[in-house]
């Protein structure tokens, strides 16, 4: 693996790409610590720290992990690259519902570009709407429970010109992202997101040794790096993780020459949703406690309390929703019909199933296991950290490691990327990072 990592170095194209991902990716922490004008920085970072130590990290501290500790910052790039992620989504979900859509879709390339710019629009419409709220909440510092005055001129003023430089600070992201996928590495708009959440692993690392004689010992630290390794290898196991379906085409004679004939296989992940129904789960229970505790009835007040994160039935909830969404999104994504189709079309068939409508039953009923078994080893990863937080006194900072969101896309785009890297050294002939993987895939 050391040798792949230094013949990365010896290819001048992979070389010049590597670089100008570590360049683009550098701007992006820029914008994370460039301040926005009027703003009493020093006071929102002491109530994010705060809400970060709290279990599950709170909604200010979530937010603040996904931009790189720019919110608490309040940064040009406050509102990270998030806005551009919801855009996405939302257009894929609406992709599926809506037929002008669903056609553009299947445009081809001239279609993806009209998405794109779809996109684009649903982006900045979505950034001024946030950062107008954020501008707002910032203003009336005594909700958020600060203990000094963050903006300094409150007004419309302030509103207007904090709206304008967070929408450029999410624009500017987007387009760094944008030229890292098109002429760095891996995939721009996920790498932004994982340097973001990794910029924080060393205040954790930090934390963690500052514990240690007070609430761990040694044997605690232990435990917690063999606990580390444990959750990355299942959370490698489960984004790999999928079922082979074996296809088989048949032989097709055109004039002189004969197509098809050759055995292939159609993967079906595990994990097909990703780290989707982790995001929707959380961002639906991150509100129902909030608004309950502002209601004056005892009841809804102890309601509130039993739905704080980490509790039981906070847990158990966050489970539901998790398995939920898992189907949900396959359900929404995930076309066996379709699929189906196109292998009548081009003659492959999955042996021992009729072409039509029983391969796509077949497809269905299949994925519809996976999807289970998946959903509930996401739903184990998702918990673990709020377990961790709430049942063994880890900080929130530190637990945000172990599981959860964080650790799901840091494997996920730590694996793109190093898929992308290694498949520009097997084409000019270089040892990949598993050379014994890679040999006895040859057999």
């Amino acid at each position: 693996m050391l040798s792949a990592f230094a013949n990365t170095f010896k290819i001048p194209e992979l070389r010049v790409r590597i670089l100008f991902t570590f360049a683009l990716l550098f701007v992006c922490r820029i914008v994370a610590n460039v301040p926005c004008p009027g703003v009493n920085a020093a006071a929102l970072s002491a109530a994010i720290e705060r809400s970060a130590s709290k279990v599950g990290g709170g909604f200010l501290g979530l937010f603040d992990m996904f931009s790189g500790g720019a919110l608490g910052n309040f940064a040009v790039g406050a509102l990270g690259i998030m806005p551009y992620i919801s855009a996405s989504i939302i257009l894929q979900l609406m992709t599926a519902v809506i037929p002008a859509l669903e056609r553009l879709a299947r445009e081809g390339e001239s279609g993806r570009q009209k998405i794109n710019q779809y996109t684009r629009y649903l982006t900045l419409l979505l950034c001024v709407i946030q950062g107008l709220t954020i501008a707002t909440l910032m203003e009336r510092w005594r909700e958020l429970g600060l203990d000094s005055q963050v903006v300094l001129t409150p007004g419309i003023p302030f509103r207007i010109v904090a709206v304008i430089t967070m929408t450029t600070g999410t624009m500017l992201l987007m387009w760094l992202g944008e030229q890292i996928t098109d002429r760095g590495i891996g995939q721009g708009i996920s790498l932004i997101i994982t340097i973001n959440i990794v910029s924080r692993a060393p205040a954790a690392v930090q934390m963690t040794m500052l514990l240690v004689g007070k609430l761990f010992n040694v044997f605690h630290v232990v435990l917690l790096v063999g606990m580390l390794f444990l959750v990355i290898a299942g959370t490698v196991a489960l984004t790999q993780g999928q079922r082979k379906i074996p296809i088989q085409y048949a032989k097709r004679v055109v004039g002189r020459k004969v197509y098809g004939g050759q055995n292939t296989y159609f993967p079906l992940r595990v994990n097909y949703s990703g780290v989707m129904p982790i995001i929707f789960a959380s961002a639906i229970l991150m509100f129902p406690s909030k608004i309950l505790d502002l209601m004056p009835q005892h009841f809804f007040k102890s309601l509130a309390g039993k739905l704080e994160p980490g509790s039981p039935l906070n847990l158990a909830l966050f489970g539901i929703m998790i398995l939920f969404f898992s189907y949900f999104w396959v359900a929404t994504q995930f076309n066996p019909i379709q699929i189906a189709d196109d292998l009548k079309k081009y003659g492959g068939y999955v042996p021992g199933i009729r072409p039509g409508r029983p391969t796509a039953e077949f497809l269905d009923r299949t994925m519809t296991r996976l999807t289970l078994a998946g959903a509930i080893f996401l739903t184990v990863i998702a918990v673990i950290p709020s377990v961790m937080a709430r049942w063994v006194g880890v900080p929130g900072l530190v637990s945000q490691f172990f599981g959860g969101t964080s650790m799901l896309i840091i494997v996920g785009v730590i694996l793109d990327t190093m898929r992308q890297v290694e498949s520009h050294l097997v084409m000019r002939h270089y040892d990949g990072f598993l050379r014994k993987g890679k040999l006895r895939s040859r057999r």
